[in-house]
């Protein structure tokens, strides 16, 4: 990595720990959508982005690259080129995310093995057996939780970490006393770029009898009111506490249901329900969370269900996902803005998940996507606008917005195979094609800032 590269992420990093993530405003509404960083000069991927590296002096030499975010990281958008044209910059950036999270919630989170943000207090594990929970107790883990999950047919277990113990130490101490169990950390996942601290909106409400018969679930955080959804079909439903309002998730439900004027989302008129599983806090959003939020969107019967959120592989959410394909329940994934060097994506790369990823006004997909198993469709995710909470619309950018716009395609075909017959090309790794091209609402046409 050039000397320029080390500092420009020297200087990233040296941000990001300096500014409260509550400091960071969507530009022009004085409303916390959260974030880590502040400076803000307009929104990308559900979040206001600060601008970082002005001294380098090419910060403005590439206009496509300057919209360059990775992650969650679209709150830190305005790197240099070099920054943005390089995988491993964005590897690295991806790393410091997620150490930065996990250090500004040391009391809730540690990592696994491999980085990546857990629970710090549980260890999770779907159907496990008597005798393997007798040998457990026997080990010293206490019971948190056991649920049982109509709809999903499932049996989820948490076992307490104990004291003294992290939960790295536990996992293997568990695997030894019970090898029966099949056990697993608690994982966090995050939104594929943007922000969860909750705003000064409220939440959005539902009209009652406006929506058609599509029926169609988001994972995500809670959804703000806003003008474009006063006429939808909402219903919402928190499981980390009461649901909260977030830019991140009003994004998403607009590109879904939004109706205002010039701007429509690519699912008008669609009953929309949304499990907010962050409750406004970034340390939640865990894999027990999820499943626990998977089992109640299945209860209203959705068409399919839609998720913008990315994290690594994960027992639960890999037993939901089986559990919700035999229901004949589609899901719908991004695959992440960390760039192709980053590990693949999940939930987007599980069998039968339909994996997503972006392209810009010009079918190209965009150079910040990240990866999955498989790819099977872009949408549009750069040089679109979506709601901001409260009032107002934001230009985005990011796999999350392709996601939505792709599921919203996929419920009116009904198939994947009839989703496929209209793809069309584009530049780069598209999977299938490109979809719901039409569907991208042109930030100038709605004054997006």
């Amino acid at each position: 990595m050039t000397t320029r590269l080390s500092t420009t992420i020297a200087a990233t990093a040296a941000l990001l720990a300096a500014v409260p993530a509550a400091a960071q405003l969507l530009p022009g509404t004085g409303r916390t959508v959260g974030g880590t960083v502040g400076g803000v000069i307009r929104a990308v991927d559900g979040v206001a982005r600060p601008v970082l590296g002005a001294a380098d002096g090419d910060v403005a030499a590439d206009a496509e690259r300057d919209e360059l975010v990775g992650g969650a990281f679209d709150r830190i958008a305005s790197l240099s080129s070099s920054v943005a044209a390089s995988s491993a910059a964005l590897l690295e950036l991806r790393e410091l995310r997620l150490n930065l999270l996990i250090n500004a919630h040391h009391a809730e989170l540690d990592r696994d093995d491999a980085g990546n943000p857990v629970r710090r207090d549980r260890l999770v594990m779907v159907d496990p057996d008597a005798a393997s929970l007798g040998l457990a107790a026997r080990a010293g883990f206490r019971l948190l939780s056991d649920q049982r999950d109509p709809e999903l047919g499932l049996r989820l277990v948490t076992l307490a970490v104990p004291a003294r113990m992290g939960p790295r130490k536990a996992l293997a101490t568990l695997r030894r006393a019970a090898p029966g169990l099949e056990v697993d950390f608690d994982h966090i996942y995050e939104p594929a770029g943007g922000a969860l601290s909750p705003t000064a909106a409220v939440l959005a409400t539902g009209a009652a009898g406006l929506a058609t018969n599509a029926r169609i679930a988001m994972i995500d955080g809670g959804v703000a009111s806003h003008p474009s959804l006063a006429r939808a079909a909402i219903e919402q439903k928190g499981f980390s506490g009461p649901a909260s309002a977030t830019g991140h998730g009003t994004a998403i439900a607009s590109l879904l249901v939004g109706d205002q004027g010039r701007f429509s989302g690519a699912a008008r008129g669609a009953s929309l329900f949304v499990g907010d599983v962050y409750g406004g806090n970034p340390a939640a959003g865990s894999a027990s969370t999820i499943v626990q939020a998977l089992g109640w969107a299945a209860s209203k019967r959705p068409r399919l269900i839609t998720l913008s959120l990315v994290g690594p592989p994960n027992h639960a959410i890999k037993r939901a996902v089986t559990a919700l394909r035999a229901r004949g329940i589609m899901l719908v994934a991004a695959v992440g803005n960390d760039g192709p060097a980053a590990p693949p994506q999940y939930p987007a790369s599980y069998d039968g998940v339909i994996a997503v990823t972006a392209v810009d006004a010009r079918g190209r997909a965009l150079i910040e996507a990240g990866r999955a198993r498989h790819l099977d469709f872009a949408a549009p995710g750069a040089d679109l606008a979506a709601a901001l909470p409260g009032t107002g619309y934001a230009k985005v950018r990011g796999t999350s917005f392709a996601a939505p716009l792709a599921a919203a395609r996929l419920a009116a075909t009904g198939s994947v195979a009839r989703l496929s017959a209209e793809a069309r090309p584009g530049k780069g790794k598209v999977g299938r094609g490109i979809v719901c091209g039409e569907c991208r609402i042109d930030p100038r046409t709605v004054g997006a800032k």
